[in-house]
């Protein structure tokens, strides 16, 4: 079996938004179905801060991807109809350049002398691979969470290269509690003894330093927010570990919740770069539209031009509210966009679009089946 992911090296040097390059960079991605003689049925997909290009499996990588019940064959991003691209956000640890990468000017990792990443980067970089593949517009842009800002980004920046697309569970900026979250995770992550300014040993399997202990705390503090308090309810209710299962030790764990949130912790934790993180949490913070409108949110969204819409959101996400939904929805109508607003009711708050996944197929197929081309 041969690996499905491809990897793509960025034009060197690769200019940054916030100043600095990269050089000898590269991006990887994956892709599943035909490219058409048109070249007018490549659907691409922007992932949220931890996932991988591998959206879901192929002959050549048979593992199930992260949005597995999403994409292939007769579903909802259906690849035998589109020739469908997913790209893993230049600054992650998933094959992509990113902190833990070498810098070839010194032959050891960047750590946190990498540049500062915007997520204007993980656009432009993203659009190099499209362009790379012999495509000038794509038929649909899908982005998902912080690939949501990064696909707005890229629509901003590179007008007429986008013809629909599908915001899932996204925003226009990055609002206060999400700022506040985010800042705290990056917050733990840095406190940890173990971080040492971002000189952990980054091949630490096990053993070795590395700041399990702040990671952790991060990604219980994201799970915590990526679902919603009424799930949580009907889950865990205030249901007690048996004795055998509780920690011999003061304050240790008691309730389920508490075990639910340790194993997401555990799996995550060495799987996921520490810098990396650090880099990808901010370049969500720093994103904001209004930066091309002067200051106002709709004036930004306005200048995006695409022929039609679908953006999607839940009524329990607490990271990215209903209302920025809203507020994505109105701006591109105003630009000129058919826009189709989808209010779902799931509980699972913003990670809905991973488990709902009836409800988001209906809507993501129905978009794309109706779309003309492929």
């Amino acid at each position: 079996m041969g690996d499905a992911r491809r990897y793509f090296a960025l034009p060197s040097p690769f200019p940054m938004k916030r100043g600095g390059k990269l050089h000898g960079a590269q991006v990887a991605y994956e892709t599943w179905g035909r490219l058409n003689e048109a070249r007018d049925n490549a659907v691409l997909v922007l992932t949220g801060l931890s996932p991988s290009a591998h959206m879901t499996s192929c002959e050549e990588d048979p593992s199930p991807g992260w949005w597995q019940e999403m994409a292939g064959p007769g579903k909802a991003i259906d690849t035998t109809r589109w020739f469908v691209i997913c790209v893993n956000s230049l600054g992650s640890d998933k094959g992509s350049t990113c902190p833990a990468s070498i810098d070839p000017a010194t032959g050891e990792a960047y750590r946190l002398s990498f540049p500062e990443l915007a997520l204007e980067d993980v656009a432009n970089a993203a659009h190099a691979v499209v362009g790379s593949l012999g495509i000038t517009r794509l038929a649909c842009l899908i982005g998902c969470s912080m690939g949501g800002m990064s696909a707005l980004a890229y629509m901003l920046l590179h007008p007429g290269s986008v013809r629909t697309h599908i915001s899932v569970d996204t925003a226009p900026q990055a609002q206060p509690f999400a700022i506040a979250i985010r800042s705290l995770q990056r917050e733990a992550i840095r406190l940890d003894p173990q971080f040492n300014d971002g000189q952990y040993d980054i091949h630490a399997e096990h053993g070795g330093s590395y700041p399990d202990l702040g990671m952790s705390i991060a990604r219980k503090l994201g799970v915590i927010t990526y679902r919603s308090a009424m799930e949580w309810n009907g889950r865990f209710a205030r249901i007690r570990l048996d004795p055998e299962q509780r920690e011999d030790e003061p304050f240790g764990r008691e309730f389920q919740v508490e075990s639910y949130l340790e194993g997401h912790a555990q799996r995550f934790v060495r799987n996921f770069d520490p810098n990396s993180y650090l880099y990808l949490s901010r370049a969500s913070d720093w994103f904001d539209i209004a930066e091309y409108g002067h200051g106002s949110v709709l004036e930004g969204l306005k200048r995006i031009r695409i022929e039609q819409a679908m953006v999607i959101g839940v009524s329990t996400d607490i990271l990215f509210p209903l209302q920025q939904q809203e507020q994505i929805a109105e701006g591109l109508e105003a630009a000129g966009a058919r826009v189709e607003f989808v209010a779902l009711d799931s509980p699972q708050g913003h990670d809905a679009f991973l488990v709902d996944i009836d409800n988001y197929s209906r809507a993501i197929g129905g978009f794309l089946n109706q779309l003309p081309a492929g």
